[in-house]
């Protein structure tokens, strides 16, 4: 959903801006005639009011990567593509994070849950599952910060769980 809810594209660095401008002829033939005409006419992202760089969307909403499947499921079209071996370039990594946003300052990274609706279900089945967020998040956090400092933040919040008597049996 976030994919297609937002009122801005998702967030890039500049090397991921970089590399998918020049991945845009493989994704081509997956992305939607109207995606095709925002790229046409403004590129694959722009600076927002933010100053940093986004995809761009269309009609106010879908990020231009996105596509759909004979099923009218909505996928992300960089994703497929590597799914596909088409590229090793599996997605922004804003996207991957997702629902956690990276903020920065100075040399201190924020790490910060966004909550809104689209999110309530899978929070509903985190906890069913007893699956924290950073747990669920493993893969796209390791790809950010490393091993070494995912593993250093898993033993903190087991010790934290501990601490509060809370079971930690994920």
């Amino acid at each position: 959903m976030c994919c297609i809810e937002g009122e801005v594209g998702a967030p890039l660095e500049k090397t991921e801006f970089d590399r998918l401008r020049h991945l845009l002829p493989v994704l081509w033939d997956d992305l939607s005639p109207g995606a095709q005409a925002v790229i046409r006419r403004q590129g694959i992202g722009y600076v927002d009011r933010n100053g940093e760089i986004v995809t761009s969307i269309v009609d106010g909403k879908d990020c231009v990567f996105t596509c759909y499947d004979a099923d009218g499921i909505c996928r992300c079209a960089i994703e497929k593509a590597c799914r596909e071996q088409r590229t090793d370039f599996l997605k922004p990594l804003s996207c991957h994070l997702y629902p956690v946003r990276v903020t920065r300052y100075g040399v201190f990274h924020a790490l910060n849950y966004h909550r809104w609706e689209i999110c309530r279900s899978a929070e509903r089945c985190g906890a069913q599952k007893r699956l924290p967020v950073y747990r669920f998040l493993r893969e796209p956090l390791i790809r950010r910060f490393g091993q070494e400092w995912y593993d250093e933040l898993d033993l903190c919040a087991r010790e934290y769980f501990r601490q509060k008597g809370m079971k930690d049996d994920v």
